[in-house]
């Protein structure tokens, strides 16, 4: 009888575990990223540096505390660059944070897209990654992923 007690308590708590963390993934809506603009640091005879900067939005109605961010770049269908920041920032509710993200590339490595770059002033890119948040609700990792085409002249516009 005891052992029957002892099962009853650990499925009810593991029942109830499951059941808050589904509350919590209904209540918890995704961050919003977006590409912002490229904002080159300098050149150099084999390449150079830029922070790629990011638009994160909250649709939440309590802050996020952003601890982790990853991001991959890609121009046209090349690799740029990834990489991650661990460095924590704040997102208020409806409201948005811009995060500048450090990128070294070479100009082997961008090929085409470069000098595509060069002779018409504008490219498409994607960007990707996922996000961590803390939130009162608990922590979350998601996804993210946007395209765009990236003018030298006026920014970027999604698509």
């Amino acid at each position: 009888m005891r052992k029957f007690a002892l099962m009853a308590v650990a499925v009810v708590t593991m029942g109830s575990a499951s059941a808050c963390a589904s509350l919590g993934r209904s209540v918890f809506k995704e961050p919003v990223v977006e590409f912002r603009e490229l904002k080159v640091n300098g050149l150099g005879l084999t390449g150079g540096s830029l922070d790629v900067v990011l638009s994160v939005y909250n649709p939440n109605n309590f802050r996020l505390d952003a601890t982790r961010l990853t991001y991959n770049l890609m121009v046209d269908s090349v690799n740029f660059g990834s990489g991650a920041i661990d460095q924590k920032f704040a997102v208020q509710s409806g409201d948005s944070t811009l995060v500048r993200l450090p990128l070294s590339f070479t100009y082997a490595g961008i090929g085409a897209a470069g000098r595509q770059l060069l002779n018409t002033g504008t490219i498409n890119y994607r960007v990707m990654g996922d996000l961590t948040v803390g939130t009162p609700i608990g922590n979350f990792t998601r996804p993210y992923d946007r395209t765009g085409r990236y003018t030298a002249l006026g920014g970027s516009s999604p698509r």
